[in-house]
This record gives C-alpha cells, structure tokens and sequence, in this order.
C-alpha cells in the first residue's frame, strides 16, 4: 500500500506562496524598480522567497502571500537599510562637506541621469577632511578681527578741515573710486563700505623721543616697559617677552599715545578733540572694505550654493553589489517582518475570522501584526546602535582607548638589561 502524499494542498486560498521564485518574475514585482538592473539584487529577491517560505512554516501551513509580495518586501528592506546607513555616513560627513557639489535627484532618490556626479556613489567613499566649513566661517571672523582672510582692505584719506569735527568717510571713499590711479577703482559704486581702522601720523620728533615702540623705554623689564626706546635695550630677551612688548605697544598706541579718538555711526566720522590751533595731523588714514553683503545682515542671496543640510548630500541608494553578508542578513531579517506585516493584514481582512460551513476559523493575524511591527523596530534599533558607535568621533575615541592602553602596558614591562 503506497504511503499517502503529506504535502498540504490549500483548502482555504487560491493564493499561496511557491517553494522559491523566478528571476524573470521580480522584476515587474517592484514599485520603484531602483534595483531592477542589479543581476545580485534579482537573485536576492528570489533567494528571499524561499527564505520566507521556509522561516512561515509554507511546508506546513498555506502562506496566503504571493512571490511578488516578497520581492516588493525584499525591495522595501534594502532601501530602508540603506536610508540608515546614509544617515549615519550623512553624521560623519556633513561639517566637511559643506559647501560642496550638490546632485539633482529623480524620484527614487537616485541623482538624474547626465549628472556630473551620476553614479559616483559618494557615499561608499571616505571623505577627505578637508575643513573647509571651518575655514569658510574662519575667514569670516578673521575678516572681522583684523587677523587675515580674504576679503580686500583698502586704505585711503583725508585733510582734516580747522573747526571741523565730522566727515563722511563713505562720500570720501566713493568720490574717489572714480580715480584709476585708486586701487579701489570701479569697485565701490553705490556698495556700502566698512571701516576697519583709524590712525594718523606723529611728528617726526615724537617719533623721536618715544622710538619705534612708541614709549620712553625699557630694558626687557614687563613691569616698566615703555619707559626707553627700544633701540636702547642692551640686554637679549626670550621671544615670548618681546611678543608680549610688541602687544603692549600696540594698546599703548590706542590708550596712551595718540591724543585723538573717534566714533563712527554710518560710516560718519567725529574727531575727539575737534582739530584746532593746536597740532593737527596732515592726513588722518583709514582702512576699509567693501561689503558685497554684510555678514551681520539677513543677505541669504550672497551665500553659496551647495551642500547646506543633510537633505543636499549626494547620496544615492547604496548599490545592492556594495552591501556585505553583515547587510543582507539584516536585509533578509527585515524583509521577512515586512512579509509578516503584509500577511497579517491579509488574514485580517475579515477581523481574522473565516466562515467555513456551520462554524468559523480564527486566524493569527492580529499575532502576525504585532510580531512583524516588534521586529521592524527591534531591527531598526539594533542597526541604529551599531552605528552610532561607528561614527568616525567614537572610531577616534577607541583608537585612543587602545593607544593608553597600550602606553599602561608597555609601562609595566620591564626593560631589557642592558650589559656593556
């Protein structure tokens, strides 16, 4: 007597997942089709048709999803893994990103083909750090500080008038942009300037008196310097002493020296005291630069184009190929809670109920629910944690953990006698 075949038959659904899918199946399976080329991905997608069977329990019970299911699941599983992986590289990269070369995205989040930078996959790379941010904003205040940058400071004058106390430097400046013989010709127009300093000439006999640092000096001694003339010292100093000197000549120059100060509102100059009969220098100086937009000022139009957020990156969905065996098992893992999720909501159609003749037959949707949403957000936060403590700051923080480590080692390892 032939033993009875033991494999299930639906008795319920007309629909019930196969053993194992097709590669020329997948392909039309996919709503977004961002993986349709990838010959890796379309095996994948197949592999994971088998993988779901199995992990249901298709050997036993009817599996009421269809192949296309799976791979529309498979499809979704990869994108989310790589969703949080450039989120994560988005962490290491942005500060020296900024600024930079930004793509156009199509509706897969793919950059649009004909791009310059279609297909780079910046995201796989390891960024060159290259600071640029930091030196974008340091230039900047550098600019402000009087220390560098790279904006132009140009430098012009005026005969002060007996009895007169304030000038328009902003009408000095523009009527004398006009001049070729100007090294701010044709560049101010009606552009607003911004003052960075003031000064004006002594007399050569004051000069005289109080030498170059600008005080009747000193020998190197902190605590009376400014009393001889630098010229006068005879004694060698450490180099930190003279920086200090040449500090303390510059405020002796805007506290103690010159006998004139200023304000300036809107770039309109007073004179304290008013120049009279008394010594008037023959030209005060000034330093300015041309705004091409105040940095203090709401003037957004003047910034750059590029990469200002995590939303400009170039990141594209990390190639299937790119994905290692760490990747898919996680891939596989999540797609098979998607598959859960779209199978309780198939058994859920009727409340989880099917009538069957004189009775009705509960099925495990709401169970099938639950566990798919726990294992979405279990996976999610196990990849999640991972990451954050592979951020290249906390790559740093180890290296230097094993760096002392080390030193405390070697530390306690006696040295080699050394015999002579």
């Amino acid at each position: 007597m032939a033993l009875p075949t033991l494999t299930p038959t639906s008795q319920t659904s007309a629909i019930v997942l196969p053993v194992t899918g097709t590669i020329l199946s997948v392909t039309g399976a996919l709503p977004l089709g961002v993986y349709k080329d990838s010959v890796e991905f379309l095996s994948g997608a197949v592999a994971q048709v088998a993988f779901t069977y199995k992990r249901l329990g298709g050997d036993v019970l009817d599996i009421e999803l269809t192949e296309q299911n799976v791979y529309a699941n498979y499809e979704d599983a990869v994108l989310e893994y790589s969703y949080l992986l450039n989120i994560h590289q988005s962490k290491n990269i942005l500060g020296s990103a900024l600024g930079g070369t930004t793509g156009s995205f199509d509706h897969t989040g793919q950059i649009a083909a004909g791009h310059a930078l279609s297909g780079s996959n910046i995201q796989l790379k390891y960024p060159k750090f290259s600071f640029v941010s930091a030196f974008k904003i340091g230039e900047q205040f550098a600019t402000e500080a009087g220390r560098g940058g790279t904006t132009p400071i140009y430098s012009a004058s005026f005969v002060p008038v007996k009895n007169k106390q304030d000038y328009d430097l902003q009408s000095i400046v523009s009527s004398s942009a006009t001049s070729a013989s100007m090294p701010f010709y044709n560049k101010v127009g009606n552009k607003r300037i911004k003052i960075r300093d003031m000064f004006y000439k002594t007399p050569n006999q004051m000069w005289r008196f109080y030498g170059y640092y600008g005080g009747l000096s000193v020998v190197g001694n902190m605590n009376t310097y400014g009393q001889y003339a630098d010229d006068s010292s005879w004694q060698v100093v450490p180099v930190w002493q003279n920086k200090m000197q040449a500090i303390q000549f510059e405020d002796a120059l805007y506290t103690r020296t010159s006998h004139y100060s200023y304000e300036i509102i809107d770039n309109k100059l007073r004179i304290f005291p008013m120049p009279g009969d008394y010594y008037t220098p023959d030209k005060f100086w000034f330093k300015f630069s041309v705004q091409s937009g105040d940095i203090w000022e709401d003037d957004f139009e003047s910034g750059q184009d590029g990469i200002n957020n995590m939303n400009t990156l170039p990141f594209e969905n990390i190639p299937y190929e790119s994905i290692n065996s760490i990747g898919k098992q996680w891939i596989r893992r999540f797609s098979l809670a998607l598959s859960k999720e779209t199978l309780g909501q198939i058994r859920g159609k009727f409340g989880g109920n099917v009538p069957i003749p004189g009775d009705t037959i509960s099925l495990n949707a709401s169970d099938l629910l639950s566990q798919a949403k726990d294992e979405q957000t279990s996976l999610r936060d196990e990849l999640k944690t991972v990451l954050d403590e592979l951020t290249y700051p906390k790559l740093l923080e180890t290296d230097k953990g094993m760096t002392e480590n080390a030193k405390a080692i070697m530390n306690e390892a006696p040295l080699t006698i050394f015999v002579g």
